[in-house]
């Protein structure tokens, strides 16, 4: 396994940038473009959760990264509902609501299953050494 040296290579960072760019582009057409309050919440959250991760991995603290990524998680939640409003005002179709909220779970799933995994291994390495 390949020590992961920088944000850009958690692969919950990568797919956080893949939703940042699908919004980006699908807010930037049609009625959702006009609807400026809407549009700018989506991208704040979306920037949100890919930002979070980032200053996340660069603290000093497993904990301190875990809140970041609790934060992060939850802004993908957070793109996971705005597409309802988008959806329901019928600024997007069946089928792209179905991509854009298919990857949002994505980001969100991942950025969980990393934040297990690092309180995990910070439990595993914050047990007292066994004389055996």
């Amino acid at each position: 396994m390949t020590a992961i040296t920088k944000f850009e290579d958690l692969i919950a960072w990568q797919e956080a940038r893949k939703l940042v760019s699908m919004i980006y582009k699908i807010t930037s057409d049609g009625l959702f473009a006009k609807d400026f309050g809407l549009k700018d919440q989506i991208q704040r959250a979306a920037v949100s959760s890919m930002t979070n991760i980032a200053e996340g991995f660069d603290n000093e603290s497993t904990a301190e990264f875990a809140r970041f990524l609790g934060m992060a998680r939850r802004s993908a939640v957070e793109v996971q509902s705005l597409f309802y409003v988008a959806l329901d005002a019928h600024y997007i179709k069946d089928e792209s609501f179905k991509a854009h909220y298919d990857q949002a779970r994505k980001t969100q799933a991942i950025i969980g299953g990393l934040k297990k995994a690092i309180l995990k291994n910070s439990r595993r390495s914050n047990k007292p050494a066994t004389n055996s």
